[in-house]
């Protein structure tokens, strides 16, 4: 088995968000489970010896139906120094995705998905954000790329960080409705946007750049953005898109640590 470790999405060199890539593994999903959850990193994904290759991807918590960040790793080792395209295929949904890559960025290229249909009652932003008395600046909506988000624009960057959600509540809700967790984010005043995503039970392993996420906002908004994420986690990521007729690529760094 080889294992290599990535950062992926960092605005400089060395940082960003941190996935392991396995190949040559063939392991069941409990022990694939078990692995990512000693490793100590946000995700893992598992290279399968296919055509095309299977990314198989897991959370420290859970099997993922898609991990954009773990994806750019996976595409770094398959890709090498070739451009691509070369395609792959997800485990859990069998979603083919185009790799690319050019000057330094790593792209995955995707559709919009379908999504559950989900009643979002009036309180419920509140109940998942701990709350209360937040005001959203737009209604909650879900949005896919592969992995449905909730996604909650909150007023500005100050009310972001300054949320303390109940973590448990998002992870039941997700899991009863088919959504894998809810993004915060706002917009910036030079155009850029900014989120946090919830999708773990441990505070400690909020994701510093979540890839999904930036897809959905991108069905969600209709337009190419830039997405910064993790400075409250130390490790500062920008995570850029683009649409392409009726594709959209989600790119940033990937290198090798």
């Amino acid at each position: 088995m080889d294992v290599v470790e990535l950062k992926c999405f960092g605005t400089r060199a060395g940082e960003g968000n941190s996935a392991l890539v396995i190949r040559g593994d063939h392991s069941d999903e409990a022990a694939r489970l078990a692995f990512a959850k000693a490793s100590g990193k946000p995700a893992c994904v598992f290279i399968g010896d296919d055509q095309p290759p299977t990314l198989d991807y897991f959370y420290p918590h859970m099997r993922s139906p898609l991990c954009l960040h773990a994806t750019l790793a996976a595409a770094r080792v398959l890709l090498k120094d070739q451009p691509g395209p070369i395609t792959v295929r997800t485990a859990v949904k069998g979603q083919e995705l185009a790799l690319t890559q050019q000057d330094g960025i790593v792209y995955a290229q995707m559709n919009r998905q379908p999504v559950p249909q989900v009643e979002i009652s009036q309180d419920l932003p509140s109940k998942l954000l701990g709350n209360a008395g937040i005001q959203l600046a737009s209604a909650p909506t879900i949005a896919s790329v592969g992995s449905p988000k909730l996604l909650l624009e909150v007023r500005d960057s100050t009310a972001l960080q300054a949320l303390k959600p109940d973590l448990a509540a998002i992870a039941a809700w997700g899991k009863t409705n088919g959504v894998s967790g809810c993004y915060a984010w706002c917009r910036r005043e030079d155009g850029s946007l900014e989120g946090r995503n919830f999708n773990h039970l441990d505070p400690k392993l909020e994701d510093a750049a979540t890839g999904v996420a930036a897809g959905a906002l991108t069905v969600l908004l209709n337009r190419p953005i830039r997405l910064y994420q993790g400075a409250n986690m130390g490790q500062p990521c920008l995570l850029r898109t683009t649409i392409e007729g009726e594709n959209i690529l989600v790119g940033g760094a990937a290198e090798t640590v």
